[in-house]
């Protein structure tokens, strides 16, 4: 299995939870965002994770999704419902409640986006974020 191209049947996908989703479009996001600052030119390991940390936060991640909403199809937005309606156990202190949420619906859409190897979506959706915040 090449892990970085899952193969996985949609029957499959729609097996995970919506936290289980998010739990993958976490790691996700993350990993998108810190190959762009790579790419920008930052190198200092402290800097990274200063720059990395603003951006893959539930506060971030609730910004980002209010401006990608207008651009995601149907199902996109139904995923992305759904996992910000799952239910959580706890919430960080850095956190509203409703940034959270969002956060949480934001990283199951990019999980189940991953899962389907909708790579180019992904692109297309991480362009939109990276382009607000600069």
């Amino acid at each position: 299995m090449d892990y970085f191209k899952p193969d996985m049947t949609q029957a499959q996908i729609n097996q995970i939870s919506m936290l289980g989703l998010a739990h993958i479009g976490d790691g996700v996001y993350e990993l998108m965002t810190r190959a762009a600052l790579c790419e920008e030119g930052h190198t200092a390991v402290a800097e990274l994770h200063q720059l990395a940390t603003r951006r893959v936060n539930a506060p971030a991640q609730a910004a980002a999704v209010e401006k990608l909403l207008p651009a995601l199809t149907e199902e996109e937005v139904a995923i992305y419902r759904r996992g910000r309606n799952a239910h959580v156990n706890s919430v960080p202190r850095a956190a509203n409640i409703g940034q959270y949420h969002a956060a949480t619906g934001l990283e199951a859409l990019f999980g189940w986006l991953y899962l389907q190897g909708k790579c180019e979506r992904l692109n297309e959706l991480f362009r939109l974020i990276q382009s607000q915040d600069k």
